[in-house]
């Protein structure tokens, strides 16, 4: 189960991380600005958010089974939409049924590692998270093939086979029967218990900050590379690699070293890295520079996501894992989806550098706020 859900979350993250690298050619194909592409992106990021809640706590009165499945057949169906996109409408609905299906695999997936893993969970939670780096990897390679020998549509087609495809496999693995109950929500209690004490707000809202960032650099880093420093399109898509080869490695340790050691030290110390490096990252001109930049920032923010995940579990009560992680990441993700708007408008009307500038005061605001509260 670790590994089939680690690849379907692989999967879908190489569909959603085709749309940075390829996000000027959609652009410039669909004839919209920067600020229209990042409230499109936001409303993707939104609808992926409103479905978290709901989604977990589902999935802990029903089963895991009964969303995960639905979950995935949803996300096939959402990126070959993506691929049959022919204007902004329709660009607008392919990404919210992408965002719709995310939101139903992510967090019963997440529960069901933390169902069976208790002891190593954020070791087992870092190998999932991983996922999304190796996803990131894959299409900023597939990305610059099809600039080069296709369209920006075709690589959706095969994400969503393949996607099909691990949903059959899934089907044929689980024990769990299908069982839909009471469709009732406690969202009024599980609230009050995420946020009950000032340490429990603080660690919400430093998280919240963290994924604010994250939404508007992952959005918009190769855009910012071809615009402000120069890169050409072939070029800001495999420096975007690197994002995704140093998490890679960084999710699965930082969660083992979570493991054993302060979650939340972890957690400021690589917000602290990540914000000096974003520093670097906007005053610096030389291709090296910029790749050591990157390097360092990936560094710093990706071991984020597994703790996050598990810092909330670990406050969770058994019964209602998924409701608590769910309704905590719906917050992180609503905060999530209004940075690329936030980079978009700003990069609109300002710059780049005066909008990921902003994202160092996020960062180094969230790092105080973990270590308040650690």
């Amino acid at each position: 189960m670790l590994v089939t859900v680690s690849v379907g979350w692989a999967l879908l993250q190489t569909g959603r991380y085709l749309l940075s690298p390829l996000l000027p050619t959609i652009i410039a194909d669909l004839g919209i600005t920067e600020a229209t592409a990042g409230i499109a992106l936001a409303i993707f990021q939104g609808s992926y958010a409103l479905v978290q809640y709901p989604s977990g706590e589902y999935s802990d009165r029903w089963n895991r089974t009964t969303l995960i499945v639905p979950g995935l057949l949803i996300l096939a169906v959402g990126f070959a939409l993506l691929g049959l996109t022919t204007g902004l409408a329709m660009f607008l609905v392919a990404a919210t049924v992408v965002g719709i299906g995310k939101g139903l695999f992510a967090i019963p997936s997440r529960a069901l590692l933390s169902d069976l893993f208790t002891a190593k969970r954020g070791r087992a939670l870092g190998i999932y998270a991983a996922g999304t780096d190796l996803g990131g990897l894959v299409s900023s390679g597939i990305a610059v093939l099809a600039l080069t020998y296709a369209t920006w549509r075709t690589p959706f087609f095969p994400v969503a086979l393949a996607l099909g495809v691990l949903t059959a496999v899934y089907a044929s693995m689980t024990r769990e029967p299908y069982r839909v109950g009471d469709t009732s929500l406690e969202l009024r209690s599980t609230v009050g218990r995420l946020l009950q004490s000032a340490r429990q707000r603080e660690t919400i809202a430093a998280f919240s900050l963290f994924y604010f960032m994250v939404g508007g650099f992952i959005n918009f880093a190769p855009a910012y590379l071809a615009q402000s420093k120069g890169f050409s399109a072939s070029l800001a898509g495999l420096t975007f690699a690197i994002v995704f080869a140093v998490g890679f490695a960084v999710k699965p340790a930082a969660g083992t070293l979570g493991d054993r050691f302060s979650r939340r030290g972890i957690a400021v110390t690589g917000l602290l890295v990540a914000a000096v490096s974003l520093v670097a990252l906007v005053v610096v001109t030389s291709n090296l520079a910029i790749w050591i930049s990157i390097a360092v920032l990936a560094l710093g923010y990706k071991a984020g996501f597994p703790l996050a995940d598990a810092i909330i579990l670990d406050g969770a009560p058994a019964e209602g894992m998924g409701a608590d992680l769910g309704a905590a990441r719906a917050i992180f993700l609503s905060a999530n989806a209004l940075g690329p708007a936030y980079v978009g408008i700003v990069a609109t009307y300002a710059t780049y550098d005066v909008a990921f500038s902003g994202f160092v005061v996020c960062l180094l605001f969230a790092g105080g706020l973990l270590y308040r509260a650690e």
